[in-house]
């Protein structure tokens, strides 16, 4: 049915998505820079400035790495398409094009409430849309590829919903807080590499 509404097959969706992450990750490079003709005495206090928008980098690489290996999980238990999942996709893909902005944001304004707040509701809706696309794959049928297991699934949405709930859950935390809200997305990918430090020690 996906296939007859789509003239589109799961492994060309998943190609445009790595191309958008690509790209939306090298824009991210973009913003590392000092400011052209600077005298060697301005220098280091350019490079200083220049810290905050490696954190803001650094952190939004991980997040998108994570999400993006996550995202090629997803895609490996998935049979076919239909017209949600592509909704779902085109959405997703939409959020992941604009994060250079709210890494900008984050990276000048880093200690207001409302960059910290725009940052966090940007990458809890990336993470809630995979995990509603991982929700659409708990029960057997024709998106779900033969073979995956319930467990498999449920741990896509552990990682996914993880990342979701405590990015979510910064936005208010930024508007008391935004030193605060940072840490907790830091504890946020601990919880979510949790499942993976119990299975290795078993």
């Amino acid at each position: 049915m996906a296939r007859e509404s789509y003239a589109i097959d799961v492994d060309r969706l998943l190609a445009f998505a790595d191309a958008v992450t690509a790209i939306a990750i090298t824009l991210l490079a973009l913003e590392l820079h000092v400011p052209d003709g600077l005298p060697a005495a301005e220098l280091g206090h350019a490079l200083h400035e220049l810290l905050i928008k490696l954190y803001a980098y650094l952190l939004t690489f991980v997040v998108i790495g994570l999400l993006w290996l996550g995202h090629h999980r997803l895609f490996g238990m998935v049979a076919t398409l239909d017209r949600t999942m592509v909704r779902l996709e085109l959405g997703l893909l939409a959020v992941i094009a604009a994060l250079p902005f709210p890494t900008r944001l984050l990276s000048e304004y880093s200690r207001t409430a409302a960059a910290t707040a725009v940052y966090g509701g940007a990458l809890a809706t990336v993470a809630a849309l995979m995990s509603v696309m991982c929700l659409r794959l708990r029960r057997p049928g024709p998106l779900r590829a033969p073979g995956v297991t319930q467990q498999q699934v449920h741990q896509a949405l552990y990682g996914n919903a993880t990342l979701a709930v405590a990015f979510a859950t910064s936005v208010p935390m930024a508007l008391f807080s935004p030193t605060l809200a940072k840490y907790w997305w830091w504890l946020a990918f601990l919880a979510r590499l949790a499942p993976r430090f119990r299975r290795a020690a078993t």
